[in-house]
């Protein structure tokens, strides 16, 4: 066995006890080189223990199951600096370089005795953690090593200590339950995740006790192999996603409670949930939309990821609440998780999302952090496609999720198609269409003629509303230039397609804020004057506020670009930068849909649509809303509070008692202590 002495520096002190060995017997020259290169070997590239006597325990030993909170404790760090840090390791084999996440030890407000704790909850990722902690000074700062924040990630050089492993009771079980729509009304699909590729089975029934109902579940996964790029493809964001399992509910009854559990008897059974079955022939629709919502993890990481969606879900279910037993779905278009190739981040999305998405179907289209990658067979040289799915290139999100429809497009690298792409449903009196703004759009494309098909075959009678949905917007006045090319495209192939089959509205993520239209085309108001008659032209919405916390600033003035000033265009009716999300509720008579706020729960814009059927109408139009500018131009009172309502209600027209209903196009928006007849006005040319 080598036997060595260390030799202190300055910079710390170290327990020479552990580190000075008994001094070796004498040995040949040819051996003492030998035995000096091993040296070198283990001083250069073997962590540095710089104080053996550090101890860390964590506890519980094992976890029941996802969400369950770990304590980590620490004592004996010598001389505490505020650089110390634990890292998070899932495997617990992974290199010091290839932490999950990281949190700096004066987390603990004991940190500064050497000594401390921190807790935290840990998502199931069928394989064990384990903790280190680590010494990393100022001096060995590598400003080329940092985070999506420009902030240098820490140091790996000299480990202090390394907990034992801990895992779950379960951890092959089921979990990251969610539903969706299949292509039959009488079907729900049910996805979840095992650790192994074992036979499952999703078993439901109307009677929580009596699942007598029985669906064996397909199963498939992806490989390391099938990413194509850096880093879903390397050591730091690979991880071992588990089997995807895919059962479907079959022969449901309209609009019925029905209970389920998913899993198996050898790997074990989820928790029972609901859901309400889909009912295409009813008479109200009621659906969450948003997009660019993101994931919440207790820890920092390579990329910031989305705080405020917490607060999202949580309102959701709030809302999810009131509804009582009637059918719901989620929609969220574009930016899902942004894992942008760390895996686990996917396993974190999914479990902060499984309270809603359990219990009603969870719908998606695909954004640029889901796909987007250097070789991506469509890239005309006119769309700003980067790399942003971080080497993704589309496959998570094709795999974990399972829309209708069957559009795919091959990688083009062997790896499995990309799928989810486009596709429509019906829900109760809306028709609701997917696009995606990622793949070729263009007159002559399977994806163009998809659309076309689709919205020239709705029946009106049935669905009078249609809602289109995609990613990237069509319109946005926000300083967006990237994508400048692109929306001209996407006006010059598709909004003659949304105009022409009378489209009610059309709602967009990627802008991190939201904003709504007056109904347009080409950049053009339709004349909403009183006794307008309605042309078909579609209201813009951009909602992708739900969580990522990038926001862009609003378009300058075109002659002062240095200035910031954001004029607000006579087409932008309202626009926010409170996070959030968007509820429809639409009847056969009106569709309503309201932008509700996360740090109040409450409405902060609304747009009545009536029935298409209805063309002539009297209606005043609502003035346009800057709701963190133009506040301040409402008087005092209007910016005293971020949370008040903003309302400008219409005056409406009502033909006959009790049977009426309304005509023609409505918008409003609300402030907490405006008159319900009156209008508010507001600035919007200051910022």
């Amino acid at each position: 066995m080598l036997q060595f002495s260390y030799v202190p520096t300055k910079k710390h002190k170290i327990n020479q006890h552990h580190l000075l060995l008994p001094r070796p017997p004498p040995i040949s020259s040819a051996m003492a080189s030998s035995k000096t290169l091993t040296l070198i070997f283990l001083l250069l590239f073997l962590p540095i223990s710089i104080s053996s006597h550090v101890s860390i325990s964590v506890s519980p030993k094992t976890l029941t199951r996802s969400n369950r909170t770990v304590t980590i404790q620490w004592s004996g760090v010598d001389s505490p600096s505020d650089l110390d840090w634990l890292g998070i390791y899932s495997p617990p084999s992974s290199g010091n370089r290839d932490f999950i996440g990281y949190l700096f030890l004066n987390a603990s407000s004991t940190w500064a005795t050497g000594s401390g704790s921190v807790s935290l909850p840990l998502v199931n990722l069928r394989s064990n953690y384990s903790f280190r902690i680590f010494r990393w000074s100022r001096s060995e700062v590598n400003p080329r090593h940092h985070d999506h924040d420009q902030n240098p990630l820490p140091g790996t050089k000299h480990r202090l200590a390394e907990s034992e492993p801990i895992g779950f009771e379960n951890p092959g079980g089921p979990e990251q339950v969610h539903l969706a729509f299949t292509d039959r009304a009488e079907e729900m699909r049910v996805m979840w995740i095992t650790g192994e590729r074992s036979e499952n089975w999703v078993r439901y029934g109307v009677e929580e006790g009596r699942l007598g109902n029985v669906e064996k579940a397909t199963v498939g996964r992806y490989e390391r192999g099938d990413m194509c790029d850096f880093p879903a493809n390397a050591s730091l964001g690979w991880r071992d996603p588990g089997w995807i399992q895919d059962g479907v509910m079959k022969g449901l009854e309209k609009g019925r409670k029905y209970y389920y559990q998913v899993g198996s008897d050898k790997g074990g059974w989820s928790d029972i949930h609901s859901f309400i079955s889909r009912d295409n022939d009813a008479n109200e629709t009621i659906a969450f939309l948003f997009g660019d919502m993101g994931t919440a993890v207790p820890y920092s990481t390579f990329y910031r990821t989305q705080d405020e969606s917490r607060s999202t879900v949580k309102w959701i279910l709030h809302d999810l609440e009131s509804f009582g037993d009637k059918p719901v779905f989620i929609s969220h278009i574009g930016d899902i998780s942004y894992a942008r190739g760390f895996s686990w981040i996917w396993d974190e999305f999914f479990n902060q999302i499984e309270p809603i998405a359990s219990r009603v179907p969870y719908h998606v289209c695909i954004g640029n952090h889901e796909y987007d990658w250097p070789l991506q067979p469509w890239k005309p040289l006119w769309a700003a496609y980067g790399k942003d799915g971080g080497g993704e290139c589309g496959i998570p999100y094709s795999l974990k999720f399972k829309m209708p429809g069957k559009s795919f497009l091959s990688t083009g690298t062997g790896a499995p198609d990309t799928r989810n792409l486009y596709y429509s449903f019906d829900a109760g009196v809306v028709h609701f269409l997917y696009l995606s703004t990622e793949t070729n759009f263009l007159k002559g494309s399977d994806q163009y003629n998809f659309i076309k098909a689709d919205l020239e075959n709705v029946n009106r009678d049935k669905t009078p509303f249609v809602v289109v949905q995609g990613h990237r917007p069509m319109y946005t006045t926000s300083n967006e230039v990237w994508d400048a090319a692109l929306r001209e495209k996407m006006l010059e192939h598709l909004e003659p397609l949304l105009v022409a089959n009378n489209v009610t509205l059309a709602l967009w993520g990627h802008v991190h804020r939201y904003e709504r239209f007056c109904p347009m085309k080409n950049y053009k108001c339709e004349d909403v004057s009183s006794n307008f008659t309605y042309g078909g032209s579609p209201v813009h919405l951009v909602i992708g506020m739900a969580g990522q916390d990038w926001q862009p600033i609003w378009e300058p003035r075109s002659d002062h670009q240095d200035v910031p000033i954001f004029p607000q265009p006579e087409r932008s009716m309202y626009r926010g930068g409170e996070f959030g999300y968007t509820r429809l509720v639409a009847t056969r008579e009106k569709l309503t849909l309201t932008y509700i706020g996360n740090h109040d729960g409450e409405m902060h814009d609304m747009v009545e649509i009536l029935s298409g059927k209805t063309l002539n109408s009297t209606s005043d139009v609502a003035p346009k809303v800057d709701d963190e500018v133009g506040a301040k131009g409402g008087g005092e009172d209007a910016g005293k509070s971020k949370f008040s309502h903003y309302l400008k209600p219409s005056g409406i027209l009502l033909l006959g008692a009790f049977v009426g209903y309304f005509l023609g196009f409505i918008t409003h928006c609300r402030r907490r202590d405006a008159p319900r007849n009156t209008w508010t006005p507001v600035k919007s040319e200051e910022t």
